[in-house]
């Protein structure tokens, strides 16, 4: 599937080879049954042994296409709707009588819906103009069907067309980044699970690769946001003809951009990225490819790109780097620190305050793990922490946050009596734990922190994906007291929808809509009718990563009362939060989180 087209209506998010497959198979059996009812009732009558026969012919066709479409190449899905005309066009020519004519006529219908569907405009409207001559003709060369009834038909084709050309470009368009033209992350996640399962069943390679710019931040500070729209329009145009056929691009958030290679290994991946590198002279660029492995998922597979990607930047930046896939060290060096004493392994928690935006006062933080390996240095969480899930050590990891997060908070309260609200992140796997709840009750009662102050912080995606055993564990946490905040609320792809079903008490809205806040006014009044709605429905907003004051003021100007960013206060020890505390004046000013 292709996601690099421009503007212009490509081939649509849905034309992937299995839903082609059984949706083209199935119009033609459809067809065939309607053709076989027209041929039965036609019966001895002349051509209805032919209408029988083009039944038939449908009916295999549709079987074939049904059982083994997904192996076919695009191309041969013009052939295949063309041939559908073809056949409809016999079955008009050879129906005994005007009535017939006209009803065989009306599955056309089936063949504009299926190019509309799966076809790029140029392609669509040259199979409907292939459709609409020769049933027209067809049908003219009856002089028993009235002028009126082809008019008739062919305004149904149009209008089927019409519709559903405008439907999937809506649709296509939930799948787009608006500045690029390129896949979005939701797009870029479709398509990578497509082609997993693709995989996974005819053991053809798949490579993906993260590129990210360098210093792009530096080009919206010195030369303004539109600079770096600029740039990454121009980034994409240049890289649209360089991509192999087949070959998913999107921009994957900010300023970086994931590629899905199908058929393609490692060592070739890599030779792609380095053209890619080579396309924007001028623009330095890091890069991480990897190739699938059988079994993975696809964020197993993007993890070991984002961590091939880590090394890139860690190494000097402005270079590609191939996931060696072997074994990543970094993985016993996490499980000895996560069996050594908390004082011994290098792994600490940091809190992030939660602010009341208009006040400014300091009435929460969120609990974040950090490593700081004696011989290796920092280790960033997104690299030690998808290896905690991928390994097994993940349960282990977040009771050691959730336990020293609890103390922490408790000791602070009783040195300064200040009593802040506690977010921790959990992962689905402690929620499948059916000892998880009770080890939070453990953790609580240990640290003689009260449930009423802790949040429980999950992804609307992790709980879709675990529903059942989630949603009860939750369930479960929340009849004692604990709330439960929906982090990343705006990523998944049925978020609005879930809000009725998931037990949650806060949003927590991706920092995604903030950094867009005060360029995008329609981003701004999506953000406003989010925030109504959390309202209606009793639940708080808090947006994450506010790092200017005019993002701030926005915020306050659209109703959101709670924000967390670097503009307020960077991840930091408990003893830096102690002093945080010290040296602000708090006040009452700014409306409590609910406790």
């Amino acid at each position: 599937m292709s996601c690099v087209s421009a503007h212009r209506r490509a081939a649509p998010e849905v034309a992937t080879p299995r839903v082609m497959a059984r949706v083209t198979g199935g119009l033609y059996l459809a067809g065939a049954l309607a053709v076989l009812v027209l041929g039965s009732a036609a019966w001895p009558r002349p051509g209805a042994g032919v209408l029988l026969a083009v039944a038939a012919t449908a009916a295999v066709t549709g079987a074939v296409v049904s059982w083994s479409g997904r192996r076919l190449p695009r191309w041969a899905y013009h052939g295949l709707v063309a041939a559908g005309t073809a056949l409809i066009t016999v079955t008009v020519v050879a129906s005994p009588g005007p009535a017939t004519a006209v009803a065989g006529a009306a599955i056309g219908a089936f063949v504009a819906l299926d190019a509309f569907f799966f076809f790029g405009w140029p392609g669509a409207v040259a199979q409907l103009g292939w459709l609409v001559t020769t049933l027209t003709v067809a049908l003219a060369s009856r002089p028993t069907v009235p002028v009126s009834a082809v008019v008739v038909v062919d305004l149904v084709l149009l209008a089927v067309a019409v519709v559903v050309g405008g439907l999937v470009q809506r649709a296509s368009s939930a799948g787009r980044d608006p500045l690029t033209g390129l896949a979005n992350r939701r797009g870029f996640d479709e398509a990578a699970t497509d082609l997993v399962r693709g995989c996974r069943r005819s053991g053809l390679p798949l490579s993906a690769a993260l590129l990210d710019l360098d210093h792009f931040k530096a080009v919206n500070d010195r030369s303004g946001h539109s600079a770096g729209d600029d740039l990454l329009q121009s980034v994409a145009s240049r890289w649209r003809p360089a991509l192999p056929a087949g070959a998913v691009l999107a921009r994957h958030g900010g300023d970086e951009f994931a590629l899905l290679l199908p058929d393609a290994t490692g060592p070739v991946a890599l030779a792609v990225v380095e053209q890619l590198r080579y396309a924007v002279p001028g623009v330095g660029l890091s890069c991480g490819v990897t190739q699938w492995r059988p079994g993975e998922t696809v964020a197993q597979l993007m993890r070991r790109a984002d961590g091939a990607l880590y090394q890139a930047k860690n190494t000097g930046r402005g270079r590609s780097v191939l996931d060696d896939q072997g074994p990543d060290p970094l993985v016993a060096e996490l499980t000895a620190a996560l069996a050594a004493g908390p004082g011994e392994s290098g792994l600490e928690v940091h809190y992030q305050g939660i602010v009341a935006v208009g006040s400014g006062q300091l009435v929460g933080v969120e609990a974040l793990a950090r490593w700081e390996h004696p011989t290796l240095g920092a280790q960033s969480p997104a690299r030690f922490v998808p290896l905690a899930e991928d390994h097994g050590l993940i349960d282990v990891l977040g009771r050691r946050v959730l336990d020293q997060a609890c103390r922490d908070l408790a000791e602070l309260h009783r040195q300064t009596g200040q009593r802040l609200l506690l977010t921790v992140n959990v992962s689905g796997h402690q929620l499948c734990d059916p000892d998880f709840p009770g080890d939070v009750r453990s953790a609580l009662t240990a640290a003689g922190w009260p449930a009423a102050s802790l949040v429980l912080e999950v992804t609307e995606s992790l709980v879709e994906a675990d529903s059942a055993a989630a949603v009860a564990a939750l369930t479960a946490l929340r009849d004692t007291g604990v709330s439960v905040a929906i982090d990343d609320f705006g990523t998944g792809f049925s978020s609005l929808a879930r809000l009725d079903t998931l037990p949650a008490d806060y949003l927590k809205l991706d920092d995604s809509f903030t950094a867009a806040l005060t360029t995008s006014t329609r981003r701004a009044r999506l953000m406003r009718s989010i925030v109504g709605m959390a309202e209606a429905l009793d639940l708080q907003v808090i947006a994450e990563g506010v790092e200017t004051p005019e993002q701030a003021e926005r915020l306050r100007a659209l109703g959101c009362r709670y924000a967390q960013g670097f503009l307020f206060h960077r991840p930091s020890p408990v003893a830096g939060l102690r002093e945080l505390l010290r040296e602000r004046a708090q006040t009452s000013t700014g409306p409590p989180l609910r406790q």
